[in-house]
């Protein structure tokens, strides 16, 4: 019982958003890791079947102490696995419910047309190949060196270039040693999904950072312009604070990057998490991408007041908050168990509170907020709920209208927002809304970011097709 009961608290934490599957499973203190492994591997592979069955039999209405993650590892065990390895009353509880549990299994797989309990992963079985159809996308870190060199490096390295893609389907195409400029994001190279650049010299001395399109776009979408008081208010690890950080060029600029966990004394950069180990990874990220004036700093986001004088001329935030991370696309054996209805309330409301108190800094002008979510309820149910609290005072705008793909019509204007996913844009899964303060009087608002509006280039760059930049003078030269 000891084995189905460790197997049970992995997955709680899972779904808790504890870690990852190797960390609690090592972590667990169970003496035969492996066997563990193994059996929390298979479940969370089998969990949308799992979660039908459990359904479908009710074993949760009829076993009301039964915890629904020990339910996912016995219905596992006596159903696909290898049969159950305990005794006592769970064994006694799982013979109750034998005949009807193999009964709905009878009953699915007549419904799915299949005869072999393989065959009902099919749809799953679509998603990872979809994933992996996910290129591999690097930013081009502007704070050290330039698009048009690191193509050189590249090129020099024995990779093809074969210019600025056309459409998403170019990037699906890609193979060997072929790599594209994105069509959307003007600093964004494409390699083919099984690139592997964590030993290559650009990426270990921080001329490139490995970041995904679709994380790419809360920060360009933000646009703020250089001089512009910035808050990243969940920073960890800090890819999108040094994104921001390349944008405002590391000149005349505050950001102030909170991620959520407990508190420490204001600094100029903050970037908070219950793991110290993640600020830790950030600070060698920011370090290492040559972000300059920058402190980390522990604090809860929404512990800061924002009538503090210290903010007073904030203007812009970033605020991607802790989420389900169901959009999340792993290049090996999934992670995450699915969240609960409960998870998922859970989230919500902190995502709620979290985005109200972010729209109360009284100099805020423009707000992104972003999950890697599918769930609606993180996402366009947020916005909107959020978005009647504030009556008139802010409006969803109309962001990056090229996007393929738009928000759930869960309200509207919803479409305003943005989405991302491995079988629509070739990224991770994704959700990105930009926020405007309303003025007495104002236009519309622009589409594009600020920057965008001040910096003629960076227009022309946001749409697919437009003309090509000049060359700029080049920084940094990376010798091989």
């Amino acid at each position: 019982m000891a084995l189905y009961s460790a197997a049970a608290a992995v997955l709680a934490g899972l779904e808790r958003g504890e870690g990852g599957l190797k960390r609690l499973v090592y972590n667990s203190g169970f003496p035969h890791v492996r066997q563990l492994y193994a059996l929390v591997s298979e479940t969370l592979r089998y969990a949308s079947v799992l979660e039908k069955l459990l359904d479908g039999a009710a074993l949760l209405q009829a076993e009301k102490k039964l915890a629904p993650q020990l339910a996912k590892v016995l219905v596992y065990d006596l159903l696909f696995g290898k049969g159950l390895k305990c005794g006592g009353r769970w064994k006694a509880l799982a013979r109750r419910h034998r005949a009807r549990l193999e009964a709905e299994l009878a009953r699915m797989k007549v419904r799915y047309k299949v005869s072999r309990n393989e065959d009902l992963l099919a749809p799953e079985k679509a998603v990872s190949a979809a994933a992996s159809q996910v290129p591999r996308y690097i930013r081009v870190n502007t704070l050290k060196t330039c698009v048009d060199d690191v193509i050189d490096f590249f090129k020099r390295q024995g990779f093809t270039y074969l210019g600025k893609a056309a459409s998403v389907e170019e990037l699906k195409s890609l193979s060997g040693k072929k790599f594209l400029l994105d069509l959307h994001l003007p600093e964004l190279l494409v390699f083919p999904s099984q690139t592997d650049l964590h030993d290559n010299l650009l990426y270990i001395s921080g001329h490139i950072i490995l970041q995904d399109k679709a994380s790419c776009l809360p920060a360009f979408l933000l646009g703020p312009v250089a001089g512009s008081h910035v808050i990243d208010a969940c920073a960890a690890p800090g890819n999108k604070t040094s994104h921001l950080a390349a944008i405002l060029k590391n000149k005349g600029w505050s950001v102030h990057s909170f991620s959520w966990v407990l508190g420490s004394a204001f600094r100029q950069i903050f970037a908070f998490d219950v793991d110290p180990k993640r600020v830790a990874t950030m600070n060698t990220l920011l370090t290492r991408a040559g972000v300059t004036g920058c402190q980390l700093a522990q604090q809860d986001f929404l512990t800061v007041d924002p009538r503090d004088p210290r903010y007073s001329r904030v203007t812009h935030i970033l605020l991607d908050p802790s989420c389900s991370g169901s959009g999340m696309v792993t290049r090996g054996p999934g992670e995450e168990a699915a969240p609960s209805a409960e998870r998922l309330q859970a989230l919500a409301g902190f995502q709620r509170r979290v985005l109200n108190h972010a729209l109360s800094f009284p100099a805020l002008q423009r707000l992104v907020y972003s999950t890697c979510s599918l769930h609606q309820e993180e996402n366009e149910d947020v916005v909107q709920a959020v978005l009647q609290e504030w009556g008139s005072a802010f409006r969803l705008v109309n962001a990056f209208p090229s996007w393929p793909c738009r928000g759930l019509a869960a309200f509207s204007g919803a479409e305003s927002c943005l989405r991302a996913s491995p079988a629509e844009t070739l990224t991770h899964g994704f959700f990105v809304a930009v926020l405007e303060r309303c003025q007495e009087g104002a236009a519309t608002p622009s589409c594009l970011p600020a920057a965008a509006k001040e910096n003629p280039q960076l227009g022309e760059r946001t749409e697919p097709g437009a003309a090509p930049r000049k060359r700029k003078k080049k920084k940094q030269r990376v010798k091989e």
